[in-house]
């Protein structure tokens, strides 16, 4: 049973940093991609980074890039999203989902991904 469990979400300042993890069980990572996404109230569900599983490949949207750093530890199956320098912007809940394909072109479509997790609350205010 494919399962994904988001942890790590919470209240932070503007400026400060988070650490998601997304702990994977039923599957290994060595096979499948994995996705952030996260979705604000009001508006669309956004794939905000990947990791390949083939070489560890990265990419990220523009909204993230420079701020944002994904990471897995196969040994733990769990995928990281550290998140530094956030904005009030970056508030929403966010997800992981295990992509059909082992790399991450296209990784911003959520038909990609057929398992998702529950969510996490990352909140970014004074």
């Amino acid at each position: 049973q494919v399962q994904l469990v988001e942890s790590g979400g919470g209240l932070v300042q503007p400026g400060g940093s988070l650490r998601l993890s997304c702990a994977a069980s039923g599957f290994t990572l060595d096979y499948y991609a994995i996705g952030w996404f996260r979705q604000a109230p009001g508006k669309e569900r956004e794939g905000i980074s990947c990791i390949s599983s083939s070489d560890g490949s990265t990419v990220y949207a523009d909204s993230v890039k420079g701020r944002f750093t994904i990471s897995r530890d196969n040994a733990k199956n769990t995928v990281y999203l550290q998140m530094n320098s956030l904005k009030p912007e970056d508030t929403a809940v966010y997800y992981c989902a295990k992509s059909a394909y082992y790399y991450c072109a296209g990784y911003g479509r959520t038909q990609m991904y057929k398992y998702w997790g529950q969510g996490t609350q990352v909140t970014v205010s004074s």
